[in-house]
């Protein structure tokens, strides 16, 4: 209409991720940081994966859940078991499905007994474990069979996992958020290490810890791979770095494994 100044229309802008870096002069007329182009290696974290199919196991203590993560032409299965109060859907579980997948690797999500039933204090070891092993000896037969195994979990999965590997035949062991020593209480005794679990394992195992996480960060070893990342013990800082930690290291793994 006469009289009326035109609207201008404003440029569509994606907000920038948490990992976007600016480069000298690479700002907006509003002075608002572009997004960095994604890197051809960068997992896609950023698209939602399709829905697992859910399967629920028997085990000697009651019915677990294995959430199933297929990949096509899978070069392996990576079975990965939550933390103690958590569930399958923590940041860097997710995180290690993607990284994985890029990997054309297959994840089973492994739900215990106890989170099954709606409980978050964690059954004891003992249990944890059987219910572990039970569980990857039923997906043998099915799901996994054929396949090269690599297991793992973040925080109180990654322990079942490492005390596990043997019994379970595993190539590799993903420890995301190791408790190596929990954080001792005012005027109580040290906590004991649990060190001796990661170095009983007997195969190549990775083991992504933040940086800042309070229960320490477990030394390296000759077949143990240490990576350290922004963030304390949820690992939820940075999820693209510990996805990037969990893909190079699976296909190396896998390639050293003559996998293909």
């Amino acid at each position: 209409m006469p009289g009326r100044a035109r609207r201008r229309s404003r440029p569509f802008c994606s907000l920038p991720s948490s990992r976007s870096t600016t480069l000298p002069g690479e700002r907006s007329s509003r002075g608002r940081a572009r997004r960095r182009p994604r890197h051809p290696t960068d997992t896609p974290l950023d698209r939602s994966p399709p829905p697992p199919a859910v399967r629920e196991i028997p085990t000697p203590h009651g019915p677990a859940r294995a959430h199933l993560h297929p990949v096509g032409a899978s070069r392996a299965t990576l079975v990965l078991g939550h933390g103690a109060g958590g569930g399958v859907a923590a940041p860097d579980l997710v995180a290690a499905t993607a990284a994985a997948h890029e990997a054309a690797v297959s994840v089973v999500l492994v739900e215990q007994p106890y989170r099954v039933a709606g409980r978050r204090a964690p059954a004891p070891a003992r249990q944890l474990d059987a219910v572990w092993t039970a569980v990857v000896e039923r997906l043998r037969e099915s799901e996994l069979a054929g396949l090269p195994l690599v297991v793992g979990g973040r925080s109180l999965g990654a322990r079942v996992a490492c005390r596990t590997a043997e019994a379970t035949g595993a190539v590799g062991v993903l420890c995301l958020a190791f408790p190596l020593r929990p954080p001792r209480r005012a005027g109580g005794e040290p906590a004991p290490s649990r060190l001796s679990e990661l170095d009983a394992v007997r195969v190549p195992t990775l083991v992504v810890q933040g940086a800042n996480d309070r229960f320490g960060i477990p030394p390296a070893g000759p077949l143990r791979t240490v990576v350290q990342v922004p963030g304390d013990h949820a690992l939820k800082a940075d999820v693209q770095a510990v996805a990037s930690a969990a893909r190079e290291w699976l296909v190396g793994l896998l390639g050293a494994t003559g996998t293909s």
